[in-house]
This record gives C-alpha cells, sequence and structure tokens, in this order.
C-alpha cells in the first residue's frame, strides 16, 4: 500500500491527555474531590450521549453541549452544588486539555511529509482553543460537527476523504481506539495505532487486541514518525 497523503488524528486520549488534564481541574476547582474518579464518570457519559445523538433520540447537539449535559448529571450523582459560573468554567476545561510529552514533536515531524488534520468528536471551537492552548501544529481542523455526525458513522471517516478530494485509501486514521481504527479501516483508511497506556488514569490500560490488523502500531507520535519515515 502506498503512502498516505492525509493522516486525520483522533484527539482525545490519542493526542491530548483528557483524564491527567480533567482531574487536575476538577481537583483544583472543587476541594475534596477525587479527580480521578470525577474525570473517569465524566468520559463514561460520553458514548451514550453521542448515541443518543446517532440514533435520533436527541437531535444534533455538539460535544461542549453534550459535556455540560453529562457535567450536570454526574454533579448531583456526586452531591456537589458548583454556581453556573463554575460549571461554565469547568465544562471548558475540555479545551484546555494538555497534551501528550511526545505529542508536538511527533506531530512536527508529521507534518514535514504528510497533512495533518484533527478528525475528532470535539466541536469546532473546542478543537481551536484546544490548539491554541497546547501548541499543536494542525493543517486543517476537521470535526464531527463538519458532517453532523459522529464516529463512528462511515460519514466522517470517507468525510476526510471527500473533503481533501483523495482516495479513502490515502487517507489514515491516527488512534489510540482500536474500535475507531477499525471502523476506518471497515472504510478503507489506513490506519495508525498508538499506544496510551495512561489514557485512563494510572493503572488502567485498556486490553489491547492484535494490533497486526492496522497498517502501523506505534508506542507513540515519534516511534509512529520515525516508522513512517520521517
Amino acid at each position: 500500500m502506498s503512502a498516505p497523503k492525509v493522516l486525520a488524528f483522533d484527539v482525545f486520549g490519542t493526542v491530548v491527555d483528557w483524564h491527567g488534564s480533567i482531574s487536575r481541574e476538577a481537583e483544583s476547582l472543587i476541594p475534596g474531590i477525587d479527580g480521578d474518579t470525577f474525570a473517569s464518570a465524566w468520559r463514561a457519559g460520553y458514548k451514550p450521549a453521542m448515541a443518543d445523538v446517532r440514533s435520533g433520540k436527541l437531535g444534533w447537539t455538539k460535544i461542549d453541549d453534550l459535556h455540560r449535559l453529562i457535567l450536570d448529571r454526574i454533579l448531583v450523582d456526586f452531591g456537589i452544588d458548583l454556581s453556573e459560573e463554575k460549571r461554565r468554567h469547568l465544562n471548558r476545561a475540555w479545551h484546555r486539555l494538555d497534551a501528550w510529552p511526545d505529542t508536538v514533536a511527533g506531530m512536527t515531524r508529521l507534518k514535514s511529509r504528510f497533512m495533518l488534520t484533527t478528525l475528532s468528536n470535539g466541536n469546532l471551537g473546542l478543537l481551536a482553543n484546544m490548539a491554541k492552548n497546547a501548541g499543536l501544529p494542525w493543517d486543517l481542523l476537521l470535526s464531527a460537527e463538519v458532517f453532523r455526525h459522529y464516529k463512528p458513522d462511515p460519514e466522517t471517516y470517507l468525510g476526510v476523504a471527500e473533503i481533501f478530494d483523495i482516495q479513502p485509501s490515502e487517507v489514515m486514521l491516527v488512534a489510540a481506539h482500536e474500535d475507531d481504527l477499525d471502523a476506518a479501516k471497515a472504510c478503507g483508511l489506513q490506519t495508525a495505532f498508538v499506544e496510551r497506556p495512561l489514557e485512563y488514569g494510572l493503572g488502567k490500560a485498556a486490553a489491547k487486541g492484535d494490533l497486526t490488523r492496522f497498517t502501523y502500531a506505534s508506542t507513540d507520535l515519534n516511534d509512529l514518525a520515525r516508522q513512517m519515515g520521517v
């Protein structure tokens, strides 16, 4: 298979450390909170909320608003009462997520040869703020918001190829999540797995399947750049 022209990146967990960032922000804002448990509970509502949108149970709703719906619910579960101002500030923590230590260097190497775009369920405003905050060198921001479909709907993966006017096989999805990569592969994209053992917190690494089914399997973005010859 020839080299891809565009690398489309999953963002949450692959490029940025959502768990550590959210945990730190929660502990800073809410004295005595277990940030690890709070971050995990917030993220646990992510896929079910998107499923409600994908099924039509809920009309199109961007991730910022889904995050807020989940936040309001888990604050009740945790018995925490926050002012509207603090809720808004905490909800925007997703705009301020820290990059993994290898991210910027690895992306910069890859950018020297390939076009880099986000392919995230995060909305465009969130992704733009995150890029500015973490110094992420994207060529283009693409989001589920552009396609009005959340991953793993095929419209998201195929939409990247359509926007760049290339074949799906000329796009490579870079992600830390095997289900995301499997969905992209089913649409004809190349795939690159990036290992992120701390995505869900210390000692909570997801079990890995047979990674040989992907075009590349890497330990981080610098390793992926090395394997791709940059």
